[in-house]
């Protein structure tokens, strides 16, 4: 039987990381500390069902990514039922935060697309490795690499100051 302090301690451990995660997720630290309950609520749930104690962080960053989507899935399809019932959703507020902060590669970093952002914030800032993220996304970890490689790429070209476009692909005989 496993000892709970020590998963306790791990809890406690990745806290400040998760939290990171989440407030780079929803950009609200509201909404973040929200998702971090969430996560750890499901987390704790679901305690026995993990794989091992080495890729809890991995585990509980997959809980937490999945849970953002399903948040974000939600309020789509609340806002469709407001609009369709005639009503708008509640407009959000600017956030002044988000002007105050005005380095060039925190702005690069918001262009870039979600999927690729979050490779980013993974592997760059929270340390996970290509495999973790591999396991964490359920696609192979070379996929990891290459779209690793355009997501550093197309950061590296807007915060040069390169107006973002649209992928061409190409065309293989």
């Amino acid at each position: 039987m496993r000892d709970p302090t020590f998963s306790d301690d791990q809890l406690r451990e990745l806290l400040p990381r998760l939290r990171r995660f989440a407030r780079w997720l929803t950009r609200d630290a509201d909404s973040a500390d929200d998702l971090v309950q969430a996560t750890l609520e499901r987390a704790l749930i679901r305690w026995g069902s993990r794989r091992d104690d080495a890729a809890l962080r991995a585990w509980l960053f997959s809980i937490a990514y999945r849970q953002f989507i399903d948040d974000k899935r939600r309020a789509r399809r609340h806002a469709l039922m407001l609009e369709l019932l005639g009503r708008s959703a509640p407009a959000e507020q600017a956030s002044v935060e988000r002007e105050v902060v005005a380095q060039s590669v925190v702005q690069a970093l918001e262009r870039l697309p979600d999927e690729q952002r979050h490779l980013l914030l993974w592997v760059s800032v929270e340390g996970l490795s290509y495999c973790e993220v591999a396991d964490l996304l359920d696609i192979p970890i070379g996929t990891v690499m290459s779209r690793l490689s355009r997501a550093r790429s197309a950061l590296r070209r807007l915060g040069d100051g390169e107006v973002p476009r649209t992928t061409v692909l190409r065309l293989l005989k």
